[in-house]
């Protein structure tokens, strides 16, 4: 079997593989989170409001601090990863924290097998379509778990950001996508230095593949914002133009850095 046709073994490992190492980094700085400290962004709870009482669908949730941040705002969430290693995790951090938020392992392509309720928000965020190959399933997915009238949060790294070879010096990988991007790494990009290593499988997907997808599955688009920035220091020669905001230093504001789509279905 090729690696393309076997992604969900490689990548499965691959956070499998990571989990510990995020946990243990300053990056997701658990100590703070554990005592009460959100995970969640400026620009992710700007779309989401209130959520007072709220059913949350998070896709794609690592090991639940999102989730478990959602929770604390009064939503009641249920969270879901394609790792086994970061839902133990998330499921035992949501013990220790008291939080209500509940926990499903699987791809989420095969979310309808183990969910059979609709939600008030459908959340996801940071690096994770590009996990993906088909957005068309995907939107068929959020389209599915959406009540009429249910909104989907979606905040996810610019598509130019990833042009760019790893040190951003030169365009190394097209805009639109060309199928699966295999590579490897050593460390991760919450702790450069860690002492792993593992294999990915990604797929790069333009703006209009985002936008055209929601559309087909009767989605709205309400609100669409770019940035300048990026909330998380998790690329290379980054400097900090403000707390939590993050450039590439050579390259200062010229590029954008994250996107957010508020989204509703009909």
């Amino acid at each position: 079997m090729d690696k393309a046709s076997n992604y969900l073994d490689i990548n499965r490992q691959s956070w499998n593989n990571r989990t510990e190492s995020h946990i243990n980094s300053a990056f997701y700085n658990m100590e703070q989170f554990m005592k009460g400290n959100s995970s969640l962004n400026d620009i992710e709870l700007e779309l989401l409001g209130d959520i007072s009482g709220k059913t949350i669908l998070h896709l794609q949730c690592h090991f639940g601090q999102d989730s478990i941040s959602l929770s604390r705002m009064g939503g009641t969430v249920t969270g879901v990863d394609l790792s086994d290693k970061a839902i133990d995790s998330a499921r035992q951090i949501a013990m220790e924290t008291q939080s209500n938020a509940s926990f499903i392992c699987c791809d989420i392509y095969d979310l309808p097998q183990h969910v059979d309720e609709q939600f008030d928000i459908v959340f996801t965020s940071y690096g994770t379509i590009g996990w993906l190959p088909d957005l068309d399933r995907w939107a068929y997915i959020i389209a599915t778990f959406l009540k009429p009238g249910g909104q989907l949060v979606f905040i996810e790294f610019h598509p130019v950001v990833w042009m760019f070879d790893d040190h951003f010096e030169k365009i190394a990988y097209r805009y639109f996508n060309s199928g699966p991007i295999i590579e490897s790494e050593t460390g991760t990009y919450a702790d450069k230095t860690a002492a792993i290593s593992q294999e990915y499988v990604m797929w790069n997907h333009g703006l209009s593949e985002v936008f055209n997808s929601l559309i087909k599955h009767g989605l709205v688009i309400k609100q669409f914002d770019e940035f300048d920035y990026s909330p998380y220091n998790c690329f290379e020669k980054t400097i900090e133009i403000a707390p939590k905001k993050y450039r590439i230093a050579h390259l200062d504001d010229k590029i954008p850095m994250v996107y957010a789509i508020l989204a509703q279905k009909k």
